[in-house]
């Protein structure tokens, strides 16, 4: 069973996808995130059966709410303490936000080290790397990388055919099951089962389920 919530204020990105149940939490009130909305994300996570999954879309507009929320309240100690598993997501792309993404990464694991942290390197905007130095350089790694659950590496692609289809795909609010079985053409569904097979062999490896990986 997969719950799935959106609370990002700007762009529904996950709630755009109508194949999933996603609920859209409201967190705006007269232009300003309401924290207080939070609390019912709180109820929702600690009514769910032992075998649930919560899905939670957090959007940079509401970040650093959701963090301060988090802190604040202890939620995740509170969440731990009824037997939840708490796994934040975080990804790290490059091109121009590649700071901003890195940024984010190091307060998640500053603030929240009891939580599974794992890492999501997506090279679409541009390689990950900085002044000469790669991910496995950055501080951020050398100080908090032995505590990362793990550390995913999404596949780089010929931007001209896969890239093209991935980007293509990801404005369509799509399912890769669903691109798979469309009626796009012949070629175009094949890369893109093909990068949905690679992506789902790397999650098998990270472990995401269950404890920590290997």
């Amino acid at each position: 069973m997969v719950n799935a919530i959106d609370t990002d204020p700007v762009n529904n990105t996950l709630a755009g996808y109508k194949e999933f149940d996603v609920s859209v939490l409201p967190i705006m009130r007269e232009n300003n995130v309401d924290p207080r909305m939070f609390d019912s994300l709180m109820e929702t996570a600690l009514g769910l059966p032992e075998d649930a999954h919560l899905v939670v879309d957090n959007g940079a507009s509401s970040f650093i709410p959701l963090c301060s929320y988090l802190l604040e309240n202890e939620a995740i100690s509170l969440l731990q303490s009824e037997g939840h598993t708490v796994m934040l997501h975080s990804v790290v792309t490059g091109g121009q936000g590649i700071m901003d993404t890195v940024n984010g990464l190091a307060a998640l694991a500053k603030y929240f080290p009891q939580a599974h942290l794992a890492v999501w390197l997506n090279p679409k905007d541009g390689e990950i790397a900085l002044d000469g130095l790669t991910f496995y350089d950055f501080k951020v790694f050398k100080e908090y990388g032995n505590s990362f659950h793990s550390v995913i590496e999404l596949p780089h692609r010929n931007t001209a055919t896969f890239g093209k289809d991935l980007s293509d795909h990801l404005a369509r609010r799509l399912s890769f099951d669903a691109a798979i079985h469309s009626s796009q053409p012949i070629m175009v569904r094949r890369r893109l089962s093909k990068y949905w097979d690679d992506v789902v062999a790397i999650m098998d490896r990270a472990n995401l389920l269950l404890g920590r990986a290997a």
